[in-house]
């Protein structure tokens, strides 16, 4: 099977849309899903700084959405023509995924980010035979089509806006499941976000939704004024004494933050914005080591990182789609839609903060 796909062949370079080629039918507990829409996410622009260890070449994109065109056994619980949103890979059987928490599969970061499926190395190529590297998070959805696990996708209602859930997949469900799954924020609480990107403003929706007070902290005008209009209180990063300005306006300190920024000044003074037993969560991976100031950790607060919202897929979706049908998760006021051939213009756009999320339409 051919088709197009946007190809990354090297850390530095731009994508390049060109045709690929799948060898083969879905296998067994597999399905093929024609795209209909990617987002894309930080994660996938990180491949770029991951200093050789996520190969080359690659289709990354794991913010999909489309339709079933074939299955792979009986098993799979799915059947053509059924839309999907996709989401993480993971494996299944170990003590994690058997416990209800796949985002903490054992084998999260080599199905996910460092390689896929060794079974599916030999099947994905380029159109002169070159191999591509397996999967990306299951998925490589920067793409016409793509084969996953059936696992890794959610049945929703036909009638939604299928070329714009992907992003609930991962982006939305990482800032709103760390908020919902992971603080069980609700009436009376005080949720801090750091960072209002894509990850942020979904957490910042999903506070408000569950009934929090949100405080959202950026350096951009425009973010804060986003934020704003999703009924947070909008905060600099740059105003001086943040921790003490955030400790007045909650009455001694907020019951929760969530940093989506990666930096140790803003964690630092998450921590030292919470209540005592307040808790800090973290969803950026942190790229040096993060000292921490005197006093941050007193009087039982906690910092965790968190990942993917803490969400099991299957659960989270269609809680996430249900609130937006109910004018309460407005996830698609942060999408902008680019055709697929202007891939390279929407990476352009999502790192200079242009768009919030990009979503890309093959």
């Amino acid at each position: 099977m051919r088709f197009d796909a946007a190809v990354l062949r090297s850390y530095g370079s731009p994508f390049g849309v060109e045709e690929v080629v799948l060898g083969g039918e879905p296998a067994e507990g597999e399905i093929l899903v024609d795209i209909a829409g990617c987002g894309m996410c930080r994660t996938d622009l990180a491949v770029r700084r991951s200093a050789g260890r996520s190969p080359l070449p690659a289709v990354l994109g794991h913010e999909g959405a489309g339709t079933v065109v074939a299955t792979g056994g009986p098993d799979t619980g799915l059947r053509v023509g059924d839309p999907v949103v996709l989401s993480y890979d993971s494996c299944g059987r170990c003590r994690s995924c058997l416990g209800g928490a796949p985002a903490y599969c054992d084998s999260f970061a080599s199905l996910n980010l460092f390689g896929g499926r060794a079974e599916n190395a030999a099947r994905f190529t380029d159109a002169s035979g070159g191999r591509l590297a397996p999967r990306w998070f299951g998925q490589s959805s920067f793409a016409e089509y793509a084969v996953v696990p059936a696992r890794n996708a959610v049945r929703v209602d036909p009638a939604l806006p299928l070329e714009l859930l992907g992003p609930l997949g991962c982006g939305f469900l990482t800032g709103a499941g760390a908020v919902l799954n992971t603080f069980g924020a609700g009436p009376g609480d005080t949720v801090v976000v750091l960072g209002a990107g894509a990850v942020g403003l979904a957490a910042v929706m999903a506070a408000r939704a569950a009934g929090a007070t949100v405080l959202a902290v950026d350096r951009r005008p425009e973010r804060l004024a986003l934020a704003e209009r999703f009924h947070a209180v909008p905060l600099h990063a740059a105003s001086a004494g943040l921790p003490e300005r955030i400790r007045r306006m909650t009455d001694g300190g907020a019951g929760y933050a969530l940093d989506t920024t990666a930096c140790a000044q803003l964690i630092n003074d998450a921590l030292h914005s919470l209540r005592p037993t307040g808790r800090l969560g973290l969803v950026a991976r942190l790229p040096t080591v993060l000292p921490l100031e005197p006093g941050a950790l007193d009087r039982g607060r906690s910092i965790a990182h968190i990942c993917e919202g803490d969400a099991v897929p299957g659960l989270m979706i269609p809680r996430l789609i249900g609130m937006w049908r109910a004018g309460r998760f407005p996830f698609d006021q942060l999408i902008r839609t680019y055709p697929l051939a202007e891939v390279n213009e929407a990476e352009r756009d999502c790192e200079a903060g242009r768009v919030v999320k990009p979503v890309l339409v093959p």
